[in-house]
């Protein structure tokens, strides 16, 4: 059957009213109207449900039975549908957000400490993993979504940019290159680089611009974090490429920090499952975590200029 809420919401009034023009002025509808609706409303169910004529309109049995029971049965769907559509502004809930580590440690904590303020009913659980590790528990639906930085391949996955940063060169201040106030990438030729490994979202992008600039260096270490980075230039051990989100808020006092020219950027992105929308309280998330990077990049243009 193809039955409409008009329909029966049509035949309540006309049940109270007996009347269609004063049914009409009820539900916002010509007297034809109501007609056609009742019409369709019997050819559906296949049986009268009202005997009209010209001076009155009464009830069968079949519109009597209909009559007594649609009231509760609309009642229960209006509140159903009132429901369902309170989990539109729905905000309370778990969320599982998974990120890699310089992410993890450079954003997500602001993300959090800012859910807890603003968005006190949401949960915000963090699963700080490499980029291959995050992409997969994304595909796979462990978490609701994850941040990345440009994974490339994005025909699984919905992906928004949420903050651009360049990469940046980090040596010990002694260094040659810690005596000039910007660096090429072509400076960097010869160099013993430690770098991010290959399960860093940073690796391919630091390669492809290596590669680029026909730059050619001795990877001296590769690591999984930025922090062992620095302990490593500490120990003289080499140079680095690093994005800027890497450098914690106090700086690196112990290293020179120079900008590498020309400026290659880094995309860091929202990403989850494609065809697979969030829950309202997952798209709550989404969007603080936007907005904060938001911030941070407004920060950082302040801070340049």
């Amino acid at each position: 059957m193809n039955i409409t809420l008009r329909q029966l919401h049509v035949f309540q009034s006309v049940a109270g009213t007996r009347n269609f023009s004063r049914t009409g002025d009820a539900v916002g509808l010509t007297q034809p109207a109501v007609s056609r609706c009742i019409t369709e409303l019997e050819a559906q169910l296949g049986l009268k449900l009202l005997n009209r004529t010209t001076r009155e309109v009464t009830l069968t049995d079949a519109g009597q039975r209909l009559a007594a029971r649609l009231p509760r049965v609309l009642e229960e769907l209006e509140t159903t549908l009132l429901d369902v559509r309170e989990l539109a502004t729905e905000r309370r809930g778990r969320v599982r957000v998974a990120s890699s580590p310089t992410l993890s440690a450079n954003l997500m904590p602001d993300c959090i400490a800012q859910a807890h303020s603003a968005l006190p009913g949401l949960e915000l659980v963090l699963l700080d993993r490499i980029q291959t590790a995050v992409l997969a528990s994304v595909l796979s639906g462990e978490v609701d979504f994850g941040v990345v930085i440009d994974p490339g391949e994005r025909e699984t996955l919905a992906c928004e940019t949420i903050l651009t940063e360049p990469f940046c060169l980090a040596c010990p201040p002694g260094h040659r290159l810690a005596r000039k106030r910007q660096v090429r990438w072509a400076d960097l030729q010869g160099e013993a680089l430690v770098l991010l490994d290959h399960e860093s979202g940073s690796r391919r992008l630091i390669d492809r611009a290596l590669a680029e600039h026909a730059v050619q260096c001795t990877v001296a270490q590769e690591v999984g974090h930025p922090t062992t980075i620095f302990r490593m230039l500490d120990a003289g051990l080499g140079i680095s490429v690093i994005p800027t989100l890497a450098i914690p808020p106090e700086g690196l006092p112990q290293l020179a920090i120079r900008p590498l020219l020309p400026r290659i950027n880094r995309e860091i992105m929202l990403v989850h499952r494609r065809n697979r929308a969030l829950s309202p309280v997952a798209q709550a998330a989404w969007d603080l975590v936007r907005d904060v990077a938001a911030q941070r990049a407004s920060s950082a243009r302040s801070a340049r200029t």
